[in-house]
């Protein structure tokens, strides 16, 4: 299995906002480090950079002038005089405008924002298209031919990254922006299965009303677990995108034999589906360990998922998404790639 890597990710090491302290951010740059170090031990195959491609290949699925404020947010904020990490200060939730883009720096942060876990620092935005490119890189390998399967190693993550805001650790949708790729060079179904324990609520909400991507996502149970305000089962998808909308929402503490169920489960829904290419939005916060997430799966288990996603039968890109206990990182996402390796 091929894998692409870039070390423009360590561009990016920021703080956030959380349980009302403002400390490191969990997603750090050492997680893809271990993880390319994991994928060399275990021989898993070459390891290439990305290709280049322009900011209009991410306004596919994200809005222009989202991508703009992206590209221009840093250079804004230090404007400003400030140096320090730029985070929203107010969100214009409800009954709020949400249709005229503020004109400073402090109102887009909060237009463009979901949480206070997405900090943009000097070298955000390297970082975001650096790691948004390995996932079009693979998507273009593998539409040309000749590859089946690869992984992209993004970092920052991006399945919590709707069309036109940011949040928990994402910016650009990698997972979604891969799709539409697959979709351009003559794709005519893609399957997203999204196996982070937090649900893919960016991914959702791009294909939504969408019947040529199905999405399915194996997650936390909302009414507990971040994002909250989606991820529930009666998501089913809307308009022309009704039916092709597959969430699995879990209990805390769920082990491998509850998460199985599941994931046999959105396997057959996706291979009934049939799609060109399968897009797994990989996330290894499942793991028991996990500092911020609160499933209970092992080390092994990621080698019976890996065999399972072997078992829809379609070619299949691997986004690297969420995980955060560092030390075990690398052995739990190179397990998936290697059991669906095995069972192939």
């Amino acid at each position: 299995m091929l894998t692409f890597y870039s070390p423009a990710h360590q561009l990016h090491h920021a703080t956030e906002l959380k349980d009302g302290v403002l400390m490191p951010c969990f997603e750090t740059p050492s997680r893809a480090e271990t993880i390319l170090a994991r994928v060399r031990e275990q021989g898993l195959g070459e390891v290439l950079p990305p290709g280049d491609y322009p900011a209009e290949r991410y306004a596919r699925v994200h809005t222009p002038r989202y991508v703009r404020f992206l590209e221009k947010a840093w250079g804004e904020w230090s404007a400003t005089g400030r140096r320090h990490d730029a985070l929203p200060l107010i969100w214009p939730v409800r009954d709020m405008r949400s249709d005229i883009e503020p004109e400073y720096i402090d109102g887009k942060l909060g237009f463009y924002a979901m949480d206070a876990g997405v900090a943009i620092t000097a070298g955000t935005w390297e970082a975001v298209r650096g790691s948004a490119n390995l996932a079009l890189t693979g998507m273009d390998r593998l539409s040309a031919g000749g590859q089946d399967s690869a992984f992209a190693l993004c970092r920052p993550p991006g399945h919590h990254a709707a069309a036109e805001y940011m949040g928990g650790y994402c910016y650009l949708n990698n997972a979604a922006i891969a799709a539409q790729a697959g979709l351009d060079a003559g794709a005519r179904r893609i399957a997203i299965l999204d196996v982070d324990f937090h649900h893919g609520n960016g991914s959702q909400s791009i294909f939504y009303s969408r019947p040529d991507v199905l999405f399915a996502s194996i997650h936390g149970d909302p009414k507990r677990s971040y994002p909250y305000f989606l991820g529930h089962a009666d998501e089913k998808g809307h308009g022309p995108g009704e039916g092709f909308n597959h969430n699995y929402p879990l209990p805390h503490g769920t082990d491998w034999y509850g998460y199985r169920t599941a994931l046999e489960h959105a396997g057959r829904t996706i291979a009934t589906y049939a799609p060109d290419v399968v897009v797994v939005s990989l996330g290894v916060d499942t793991f028991k360990d996990d500092p911020i997430s609160h499933f209970k799966l092992g080390n092994e288990d990621y080698l019976r998922m890996g065999a399972a996603i072997a078992a829809i039968g379609r070619p299949t890109l691997f986004v690297m998404e969420g995980g955060y206990w560092v030390d075990d990182i690398g052995v739990n996402a190179v397990n998936v790639l290697s059991g669906f390796e095995a069972a192939r």
